[in-house]
C-alpha cells in the first residue's frame, strides 16, 4: 500500500474499534507504512491526524514495539498535537510507553527508550496536566509521570503539588485518578 492509498483509507476509520483494529493490524504487517502514518499525525491541521493518532494507539496497544524504530521522532514530534481526538491517543500511547519501562521483563523497551525519550514524555506529560485538556489525556498523564517519576525522583512533588492544586476545580473522574495517584505517591515514601 502506498502512503497515498494510506491516506484515502483513513477516510474510512471511524471510531469503531473494528476500524481502528483493522488499520493497526495492517501497520503491523506493513510497518513500513509506520512513518506514512506519523506523518500524518503530525499535520496537525489535517483531519486525519486524529484518525492516524487512533489507528497507532490501537497499534501499541497491539504491539508496542512496532513503534520503537520510530520512538525518536514519535517523542520529538508529540507536543505538536493539540486537536483533542489526537491529544488522547497520543497521551495513551505515552502511558503505554511508561507502562512497558517500569515493566522489568520487557528489557527491549527498557533498552530502547533512552533518557531523552522519557524527558520528551515527561514535558507532554506535564503540559497536558496543566493545559486545558479533557480528563482522558490528563489521566493517563498521571499514570505516566507517576510510573517515570519512581525513575526521576523530582516527578512525585511536581506532580502532587499540580494535583492538590487543581482538585477542587475539577471532574468527579479526575478527582478519583488524582485521589488513587497521590495515595501512590504517599506510600511509596
Amino acid at each position: 500500500m502506498t502512503t497515498t492509498q494510506l491516506y484515502e483509507q483513513l477516510n474510512t476509520v471511524n471510531h469503531s474499534r473494528e476500524k481502528r483494529l483493522y488499520f493497526a493490524h495492517m501497520l503491523l504487517a506493513e510497518p513500513k507504512l509506520i512513518p506514512s502514518v506519523l506523518d500524518l499525525l503530525f499535520k496537525t491541521d489535517d483531519k486525519l491526524s486524529c484518525k492516524a493518532a487512533w489507528i497507532l494507539e490501537f497499534m501499541c496497544g497491539e504491539n508496542l514495539e512496532a513503534l520503537l524504530p520510530h520512538i525518536d521522532r514519535f517523542t520529538l514530534h508529540m507536543h505538536t498535537v493539540y486537536l483533542d481526538s489526537a491529544v488522547r491517543p497520543v497521551a495513551k500511547i505515552c502511558e503505554y510507553l511508561a507502562k512497558a519501562n517500569h515493566d522489568t521483563k520487557n528489557t527491549t523497551l527498557r533498552t530502547a527508550l533512552k533518557t531523552i525519550h522519557k524527558e520528551r514524555i515527561i514535558s507532554v506529560c506535564f503540559d497536558y496536566m496543566i493545559n486545558d485538556e479533557k480528563i482522558a489525556p490528563k489521566a493517563y498523564s498521571m499514570q505516566t509521570l507517576y510510573l517515570l517519576g519512581l525513575e526521576f525522583d523530582w516527578i512525585h512533588p511536581e506532580l502532587a503539588q499540580i494535583l492538590e492544586q487543581d482538585f477542587h476545580m475539577q471532574s468527579s473522574g479526575y478527582k478519583a485518578r488524582a485521589k488513587q495517584i497521590l495515595k501512590q505517591i504517599r506510600t511509596k515514601k
